[in-house]
């Protein structure tokens, strides 16, 4: 094992964090009284804290470090192009080599007519492209009336003001004015908890009908595009019945509105294929990318456009970009992953390998007490808290008091897992192997049964 690198004494480097540093989705005040847990350094699917302990990371990162962590071939890319080229915008004419070569590589990777590439420095600002981009597109073909963009419930598509008003969660939207104007949100295909007494294939089609009875609501001549994951990730990864995309489809391409698939999380390997659309059979206009597409180890993100759109929007000055929008270092270290996850077939590994031990696993976690529903596609997976076998899916207590715990449970016992309400997710590295998968489910399988056992004793097993 490495050495761990010098620094401060955990409670030093907790307080410092405490009195200055602001977290993202967080209680400041609550976590300043509990302390931060302070990650030092990570290989491969591994991360260490400041007292030394080894987690093993079940949500690469924040669903992005597909490569794992410590691959020196990124670490020197990015030393060798900021060397050679640290920073230069695309604004007044110019442009750079990582920029034109990462374009081009994602047009080769990107399925159908997705030849072209606006980049930006998360997926929340591309989300925030694709605002203006499918708004001007339709202005320019002489429609401006048609501006409303609808999104889903339970969505998530960023958390900056446009990106957080195409998401569709209450609590983001509950803070700072949020959505703004024509966006609009119909209900999630979330069969097990939503769909009542309907098989999944009847309720993905009503949940996909929602669509066509908005816009026909809304009126054809207003609305500019829909926009969804694949499968939701934030949300719980949300796998949606298999009628519900073609059906989304079809009512696309019948009212000839603009189909954004949200990539962001989907996207470069993480269900299998290059992209989440190509394993559900959707054919999008834009698809918006981050995450993935540096393994985490850069900043960078981005919108592939269909030629349809890039030529409409490309015969008029777009009054929009970022400072970062095709960061040279950044870009750089998109296409040393890309050529990683080639070269390595990470792929194949996602698909033949770590897919098929993880599945065998994974829904062997649906007999525990704790567990109602278990769901994987590819390497990002889900199971639903329950009170009741076979019985309530609701938990008298508040919503996320038992997702909660069993969180605690997985931190305490070094493995990463997210809850989201009372349902755990995971996405790990994809090229985590079988012995890594094992370590684990172990892991989280002693979680959940502490996790249970703290449930019972303080009376939480209750039904709603």
């Amino acid at each position: 094992m490495r050495q761990i690198t010098n620094h401060m004494p955990t409670a030093e480097l907790q307080a410092l964090d405490a009195a200055h540093h602001m977290h993202p989705f967080t209680t400041n005040a609550d976590l300043a009284k509990k302390g931060v847990r302070i990650i030092t350094r990570a290989e491969g699917v591994t991360l260490t804290d400041s007292e030394g302990q080894e987690i093993l990371d079940g949500m690469a990162g924040l669903w992005c470090v597909n490569l794992g962590y410590g691959r020196q071939e990124l670490a020197d890319v990015a030393a060798r192009q900021m060397m050679e080229l640290p920073f230069y915008n695309t604004f007044f004419q110019t442009s750079h080599v990582p920029a034109i070569a990462l374009a081009s590589r994602i047009a080769e990777l990107a399925p159908g007519d997705l030849n072209h590439v606006f980049f930006a420095g998360s997926g929340s600002e591309s989300n925030d492209t694709n605002i203006r981009m499918v708004r001007h597109y339709w202005a320019l073909k002489g429609k401006p009336s048609k501006t409303v963009i609808i999104s889903r419930k339970n969505g998530y598509h960023g958390s900056s003001v446009g990106s957080g008003s195409l998401g569709g969660m209450a609590g983001m939207h509950a803070q700072g004015g949020l959505p703004i104007p024509d966006i609009t949100h119909i209900d999630q295909p979330y069969w097990y908890k939503e769909g009542g007494d309907m098989s999944p294939e009847e309720f993905g089609l009503a949940r996909a009908r929602q669509l066509e009875e908005k816009i026909l609501e809304l009126g054809v001549d207003r609305v500019a595009a829909f926009i969804g994951e694949p499968i939701q990730g934030a949300g719980g990864v949300i796998i949606p019945p298999s009628t519900y995309w073609p059906e989304i489809q079809r009512i696309c391409d019948e009212y000839g509105i603009l189909l954004i698939a949200d990539e962001v999380i989907t996207g470069f390997g993480r269900t299998g294929n290059w992209f989440g659309s190509q394993t559900l059979g959707i054919r999008p206009h834009i698809m918006t990318i981050a995450k993935g597409l540096s393994s985490g180890y850069a900043p960078i993100g981005g919108s592939i456009v269909c030629d349809e759109v890039a030529n409409v929007i490309g015969a008029d000055e777009f009054n929009h970009g970022y400072t970062y929008s095709g960061h040279p270092v950044a870009a750089a270290v998109a296409l040393e992953t890309l050529r990683i996850m080639d070269e390595e077939k990470v792929i194949e590994h996602v698909r033949d390998v770590a897919h098929p031990y993880l599945a065998k696993r994974w829904h062997a976690l649906a007999d525990h007490p704790l567990v109602g529903e278990t769901c994987l596609i590819g390497l990002m997976g889900s199971l639903s808290l329950v009170p009741e076998k076979n019985g309530s899916k609701e938990f008298a207590a508040p919503e996320g008091t038992a997702g909660y715990i069993v969180r605690e449970q997985c931190f305490a016992n070094n493995v990463i897992m997210r809850h989201v309400g009372d349902r755990m997710i995971i996405a790990p590295p994809l090229v985590i192997t079988p012995e890594q998968i094992d370590v684990m489910m172990d892991r989280a399988t002693l979680a959940l049964d502490k996790a249970h056992a703290q449930l019972k004793a303080e009376g939480l097993m209750k039904a709603a």
